[in-house]
């Protein structure tokens, strides 16, 4: 085996390596001998099959193997002898032209890891801005608990529905005649005004009472989800077998009582909770990239681009996803199509950021142990389907590098925690609203840096989701490179997507409005 140095420019590397003949048809004979005792063939017994014979029979798939094994084992040198530390899985390829019986030619080309010294933990000082919550936030959470828990009672048979009274509906709908799938329904409560059913739906059956018997027409919408339905016309036979009036709740143990608690005081106590949950989740916010901005305002070392370049893909790749469910889909393309150069600064500061992190917990052997990974891989489990989550969950534990990705988000923030617990940390009591604006302000002020100018105030409402530049890249350590197994099965390992839910399982639900894409930076 020869190998040679064929680029070293910057964290950028590449190797030729060399297999001779000799050495391939070696090995080959190798596995013959390895596998020649357990060999049947009619005519001789078990054990006794000649060698020529065993290579004949099996030469062919021995001789890939014994090449792929060679493969790996040599690009494994070239990591332990040179000392290096791939960035991502290696591109390994066999050259064209190799044929059994002659040398093989290997070239391999690989990103390294910078050299980061982990940065010093002492003087780091952050600002906690605490929301405390007030007895009027609490109930104010309350009554809109309410509100969203309405009771209903019965009307009067004379009642004529208007807006917010509820109406239980039978009905069955059909399309050129024809009942479709889902389309039929009994018992059904439906509040008028509510907009969850398709355009035209509720507005037809105002005026309705007990008893009532209506065939309504209505057009589906274009972006309806179930595409056999989208922009058809339909027809629904309804009977309302019931109009209901909203009956008056009241705000006392007995409504706590519904929620299965002992009373108010204890729904109070709860809701408490949530909103301080709430609000301790923005003040965690507000800290990190205050954390955050201090490593990378410090340091600006040399990235590998194959990091960077799969970071903003991730990112590039959402922002497209909510620009596809926005309002106006072609101006937000055009919009973040614009700030492409900044998403890639966003993409090159988290792959930074994610290895100081890094080297910040290897140093200081922040570690994530074996019962939290577990827990990790059964909660990551519960997204798919009962039949499909023991195979995710051998996937996982068979792949290095899925789960380094599904422990990467753990493992940044326990070093995040170890850095704040070395912070110093003071404390001021401020408003959610105040709260919220000092978030926006931190993105605000990060989003101008990459264009060296004042920023032009977006269009686009952004979302109150973390910006695409608050957490770090999830680093995950290099798988070792291996030339793919001829016998390998396509589907071996892969991951099944869970069952999507029947669209049409309610054809007269409305579809949700999308949001308007805006990745944060």
């Amino acid at each position: 085996m020869q190998i040679k140095e064929t680029a070293n420019d910057g964290l950028k590397r590449a190797y030729t390596i060399t297999l001779t003949a000799k050495d391939i048809d070696g090995r080959v004979d190798a596995e013959v001998k390895k596998i020649a005792p357990q060999v049947k063939m009619p005519g001789f017994r078990p054990g006794k099959v000649p060698a020529n014979l065993v290579r004949k029979m099996h030469g062919e798939q021995l001789h890939a193997q014994s090449l792929n094994d060679m493969i790996r084992e040599s690009v494994d040198k070239v990591m332990a002898d040179n000392e290096l530390r791939p960035a991502m899985q290696p591109k390994v390829e066999l050259n064209e032209g190799y044929e059994e019986g002659k040398a093989a030619e290997i070239s391999v080309e690989l990103e390294i890891l910078p050299d980061v010294e982990a940065p010093s933990t002492d003087g780091i000082e952050i600002e906690r801005l605490v929301v405390p919550v007030s007895d009027e936030q609490v109930m104010d959470s309350i009554k809109m608990l309410a509100d969203n828990n309405k009771s209903y009672k019965d009307a009067a048979k004379s009642k004529k529905a208007a807006d917010g009274d509820q109406l239980i509906i039978d009905f069955v709908g059909r399309v050129d005649g024809e009942e479709f799938e889902g389309g039929k329904a009994e018992n059904t409560p439906l509040v008028l005004g509510s907009g969850m059913f398709i355009p035209g739906f509720e507005e037809q059956l105002t005026g309705t009472k007990t008893g009532d018997k209506k065939t309504i027409e209505v057009t589906f919408p274009e972006d309806y989800q179930a595409q056999h339905l989208a922009g058809k016309k339909a027809e629904f036979d309804v009977t309302v077998q019931q109009v209901k009036v909203e009956g008056e709740t009241k705000i006392d143990d007995e409504f706590a009582k519904n929620f299965g608690l002992d009373g108010l005081d204890k729904l109070k106590e709860l809701m408490r909770g949530q909103l301080e949950q709430e609000t301790a989740g923005l003040t965690r916010t507000q800290m990190k990239r205050s954390l955050l901005d201090q490593l990378a305002s410090g340091h600006d070392f040399a990235v590998p681009q194959g990091m960077v370049d799969a970071e903003f893909e991730q990112i590039w790749t959402q922002l497209q996803q909510e620009a596809a469910r926005s309002e106006d889909p072609e101006a937000m393309l055009k919009e973040i199509e614009d700030e492409k150069d900044d998403y890639r600064s966003i993409a090159e500061r988290r792959v930074r950021l994610g290895l100081l992190l890094s080297e910040i917990g290897q140093k200081n052997n922040v570690q994530v142990t074996p019962n939290e990974m577990s827990m990790l891989i059964q909660q990551a489990a519960q997204q798919y389907r009962a039949e499909d989550r023991e195979r995710f969950i051998q996937y996982v534990q068979s792949e290095p590098m899925a789960a380094a990705q599904l422990r990467a988000p753990l493992y940044e923030d326990k070093v995040v925690d170890f850095l704040f617990d070395k912070a110093e940390i003071t404390e001021r009591e401020v408003t959610r609203e105040e709260l919220e604006a000092a978030i926006e302000a931190d993105e605000s002020e990060e989003a101008a840096k990459p264009k060296k100018k004042a920023p032009a105030k977006k269009a686009a409402a952004k979302k109150d989701t973390k910006k695409a530049d608050d957490k770090p890249a999830k680093k995950a350590p290099a798988k070792k490179a291996a030339a793919k197994k001829p016998a390998a099965k396509k589907d071996e390992g892969e991951k099944k997507a869970p069952a999507k839910k029947d669209a049409a399982k309610k054809p007269a639900a409305k579809k949700a409005p999308a949001k308007k894409a805006a990745a944060k930076k």
